[in-house]
C-alpha cells in the first residue's frame, strides 16, 4: 500500500510513500481536502539526510496505530524543506514563535486555511526526554478541534498576525557607511574560541560566510582578520567534522572540538568550505589548505556527481540503521585494512585511536599529533609525512568503500549546484586546472538545459528511468546564486553565453522578486499564494538570497550593462548595515557584499588571442592571488556579440595582448606585460 507521495520527485518524500499515514504533498488537493472535510492539517517538514527525521518516521509514521489516528482526524502533508524553502521558512518562524526554538523534523498543526496554531520539532511516540508523546498530542488536538475549536482558531489568527508583523522592513539607513563596520572585527575577535576554533558553543557550525568575509579583509592587510580565519580553518582541518579519509565535511560538530560530527554531508557545506580553503591557500600558500580544498572537491566529484553534470544534494547521516557507522573505525578495522604493522601504528598514533573509542565505542578520526611529532616518532623526514598519510588514507578509503554506503539524496537543487559551479570555476582559474573548469561548464550547461523551462528557472531536478524531471518554481536564492555562478564561470571560461545567461536571469530576478519597500522577496511575483510572502534576510546554513542578490547586482553593474543596479544593491546593503554590524556571524554574506561595495573594485579587460603565450601570461598574473574585488572579461581582439560593455572598444596596443585596468570605468594606461598589470592591480588595497 502506498500513499500520494509515490508520484513525487523528492527522495525524502518517497521515503514516506509506503507509510501507513495517508500522506499528501503540499498542494491544492490536500488543502481542498482539509477545507471540504473540515479537518486540521498536520504538516511535517524534513529532509532526506536528517537523522531525527528518520527516527520520528520509524517510531511514529510507520506505526499503524498512530497512523490510524492521523488518518482519521487530520489531513497529513509531508514537505521536503529543500524543495520548498518558502514553506519551511514560514512554518519554522511559527514554531520558533511558539516554542523558542526550531529544527527538523518540524511538526506543525494548521487550520484548513494554513494558519499554524501548535507546533514543535521531534515528538517521541511515548512521553520521554521531558517531551509529550506524539500520540497524546494528536488525540488532544483532535478533541480540541471538535470541542473548543474557537480557541485553536484564535491562536492561529494571532500567530499569523504576529508572523506577518515580524517581516523584515527597510531599516531606514540612507547610505552605506564604511565607518560603521570598524566594530565588526572587534566583535568577532572577542567572541572567538581561540582554544578550539570557531564561534559559539556546541553544537558548532562551520561559519563559512563569516570566514569568507575575514579572508576578504585579509587581502586588505588586516592581520587580525586573517588570523581568525586561518585559525578556524586549521582547527577544522584536523579531522572529526572533516573526513580525513574521504574528504568533505559533515554538517556540524556536536562538541566544541570539531571532533564528533552530525554525520550527514550536505552539498552546500562542502562547496562553501572548499571555497574557504581555496582562498586561504591563495593568501597564505599553506599546503594544508590546498589539500583540504582538493580533497573536498574530490569528494564532491566522487560521491555527489550525476553523470549529466548536476550534483546531488546530500549523503545521509545513517547507514545500517546507525548514525556514523560508515565513517568510524575500531583498531581491529584499521589492522585489517593496513597490512603493515608500522602503518597501523602510525595511523593509530596520528589519530589517537583507542579500543574504547571517542564515539559510541568507535573512533572518529581527528589528528592528535602534528607532522613534526609524527616525523620524530616514526623516523620520517617531515616533508614525507603528508605523502605517507595521504597514501594510507587511500588504503583506508578503499576498505571503507566496502561498507554499506549512506543513502544519497539524488535530487539536484539549483542553489546548491550554483555554489558548486562557483567553487570549481574559481579553483580552475586560480589553480590552473582545466578539469575543474570543465566541471563548472558541464554543470552550467546541465542547469540551463534542464532547469530553465518555459521562461523560468525551476528549483529541483531528479533523474529517472524516463529521463529527468524538474519541479517547483526557483526562489530568490536560486536566481541570485546562479547569476554569481555564471559570472564566476565567465571569468574562468570567457564564453559570452555564460555572461548573457547571467544577465538574463538577473533581469528576471529584479522583475519577479523586487519588494517595493526595499530588497527582494524569496518567491516570484507569480508564485502560489501562501500565508504570507516570505522575505528572509539572515544568513543561515546557506547565504541569504538577498545578500547574494546584492552581490550579483554589484558585479553586473561593474561590467557596465546595468549601471543602475549598483545603487539598488547599495540601498539594500545600507538598509541592513545595522544588523550586519551588530550580529556579524548571522550576516556574513552581507558583509562580503558590503566589502565588495566599499571597493576599490577593479574592472579588468584582457584582449588577446586565446592560447597565445603572452595572453596567458596576463591571465596568469590576474589570477596569481585571491582577488575578491574584481570583475574580469577576456576576449580575442575582435567584437564578440553579447559581451559585456567592459569590452567595448578595447584594442591591442603595440600589436600585443593588452590589459585594461579600470575603476568606475576610468581606466589606467593599457599595458602589455604581466609585471605592469600586477603593478596596477597592487597599487590599491
Amino acid at each position: 500500500m502506498v500513499n500520494k507521495l509515490i508520484s513525487e520527485n523528492s527522495p525524502y518524500l518517497l521515503q514516506h510513500a509506503g507509510n501507513p499515514v495517508d500522506w499528501y504533498p503540499w498542494g491544492k488537493e490536500a488543502l481542498n481536502k482539509a477545507l471540504i472535510e473540515d479537518k486540521p492539517i498536520f504538516l511535517s517538514i524534513g529532509y532526506a539526510a536528517c537523522h531525527w527525521c528518520h527516527v520520528m518516521a520509524h517510531e511514529s509514521f510507520e506505526d499503524p496505530q498512530i497512523a490510524a489516528i492521523m488518518n482519521e482526524f487530520y489531513v497529513n502533508i509531508k514537505v521536503d524543506r529543500e524543495e520548498r524553502p518558502d514553506l519551511d521558512n514560514i512554518y519554522m518562524n511559527a514554531v520558533v514563535a511558539l516554542t523558542g526554538q526550531g529544527g527538523w523534523p518540524m511538526s506543525v498543526f494548521l487550520t484548513p486555511d494554513g494558519k499554524p496554531f501548535y507546533g514543535g520539532t521531534y515528538f517521541p511516540p511515548v512521553r520521554r526526554y521531558q517531551m509529550p508523546a506524539f500520540r497524546d498530542i494528536l488525540v488532544t488536538i483532535a478533541q480540541l478541534w471538535k470541542q473548543d475549536r474557537s480557541r485553536l482558531l484564535v491562536s492561529g489568527e494571532e500567530l499569523t498576525n504576529r508572523l506577518v508583523n515580524q517581516l523584515p522592513t527597510d531599516q531606514g539607513s540612507d547610505e552605506l557607511d564604511k565607518g560603521k563596520f570598524s566594530q565588526v572585527i572587534t566583535s568577532l575577535e572577542n567572541s572567538y574560541d581561540w582554544k578550539f576554533g570557531g564561534w559559539g558553543n556546541a553544537p558548532k557550525f562551520p561559519q563559512t560566510m563569516i570566514i569568507e568575509y575575514l579572508l576578504r579583509l585579509g587581502t586588505r592587510g588586516d592581520k587580525t582578520a586573517l588570523d581568525l580565519a586561518t585559525h578556524a580553518l586549521r582547527a577544522k582541518a584536523k579531522g572529526g567534522m572533516y573526513d580525513v579519509i574521504g574528504g568533505g565535511f559533515a554538517r556540524y560538530s556536536v562538541d566544541d572540538k570539531w571532533l564528533v560530527p552530525h554525520f550527514e554531508k550536505m552539498l552546500y557545506d562542502n562547496a562553501l568550505l572548499a571555497l574557504n580553503y581555496l582562498h586561504a591557500y591563495l593568501i597564505t600558500k599553506d599546503e594544508v589548505f590546498y589539500r583540504v580544498c582538493k580533497s573536498t572537491l574530490d569528494f564532491i566529484l566522487r560521491e555527489l556527481a550525476h553523470p549529466l553534470g548536476g550534483f546531488f544534494s546530500s549523503l545521509d547521516a545513517d547507514s545500517e540503521g546507525e548514525e556514523g557507522q560508515f565513517y568510524t573505525w575500531s583498531p581491529v578495522e584499521i589492522n585489517a585494512a593496513l597490512s603493515n604493522s608500522q602503518d597501523v601504528d602510525l595511523i593509530v598514533a596520528a589519530y589517537g585511536v583507542t579500543k574504547e573509542g571517542n564515539f559510541e565505542g568507535k573512533n572518529v578520526l581527528q589528528r592528535q599529533l602534528t607532522d613534526q611529532q609524527i616525523a620524530q616518532k616514526f623516523g620520517l623526514p617531515i616533508e614525507e609525512v603528508p605523502r605517507k598519510l595521504a597514501s594510507l588514507h587511500q588504503v583506508l578509503l578503499s576498505a571503507r568503500s566496502q561498507r554499506t554506503r549512506p543513502n544519497t539524496d539524488d535530487k539536484v537543487i539549483v542553489f546548491w549546484n550554483a555554489l558548486v559551479m562557483s567553487v570549481f570555476a574559481e579553483s580552475g582559474r586560480y589553480l590552473r586546472n582545466d578539469q575543474y573548469i570543465n566541471v563548472a561548464k558541464k554543470n552550467a550547461s546541465f542547469l540551463l538545459n534542464n532547469l530553465y523551462q518555459e521562461d523560468r528557472l525551476m528549483r529541483t531536478w531528479k533523474g529517472g528511468k524516463e529521463g529527468g524531471k524538474s519541479r517547483h518554481n526557483a526562489y530568490l536564492e536560486d536566481y541570485s546564486s546562479m547569476v554569481l555562478g555564471l559570472l564566476s564561470l565567465y571569468q574562468s571560461d570567457p564564453d559570452p553565453n555564460w555572461y548573457t545567461a547571467a544577465l538574463k536571469l538577473a533581469d528576471e530576478m529584479v522583475f519577479q522578486f523586487t519588494d517595493s519597500a526595499g530588497g527582494f522577496f524569496d518567491t516570484r511575483a507569480d508564485h502560489e499564494t501562501l500565508l504570507y510572502r516570505p522575505k528572509d534576510i539572515q544568513d543561515n546554513a546557506t547565504p541569504s538570497g538577498n545578500a547574494l542578490a546584492a552581490m550579483a547586482l554589484l558585479q553586473l553593474s561593474a561590467y557596465g550593462d546595468r549601471l543602475e543596479w549598483r545603487e539598488l544593491a547599495e540601498d539594500i546593503l545600507a538598509s541592513n548595515q545595522e544588523l550586519m554590524t551588530r550580529f556579524p556571524t548571522a550576516f556574513g554574506q552581507w558583509l562580503c557584499a558590503a566589502d565588495f561595495a566599499f571597493g576599490p573594485v577593479f574592472e579588468v579587460a584582457i584582449i588577446g588571442n586565446d592560447g597565445a603565450a603572452r595572453t596567458r601570461s596576463l591571465i596568469d598574473a590576474l589570477w596569481s592571488t585571491y582577488r575578491p574585488r574584481i570583475v574580469a572579461a577576456i576576449s580575442p581582439p575582435m567584437d564578440i556579440p553579447n559581451s559585456p560593455k567592459l569590452l567595448n572598444n578595447r584594442q591591442l596596443i603595440n600589436g600585443q595582448p593588452t590589459a585594461y585596468v579600470c575603476q568606475n570605468f576610468l581606466c589606467q594606461y593599457p599595458v602589455n606585460t604581466p609585471e605592469e598589470l600586477l603593478q596596477q592591480l597592487n597599487g590599491s588595497k
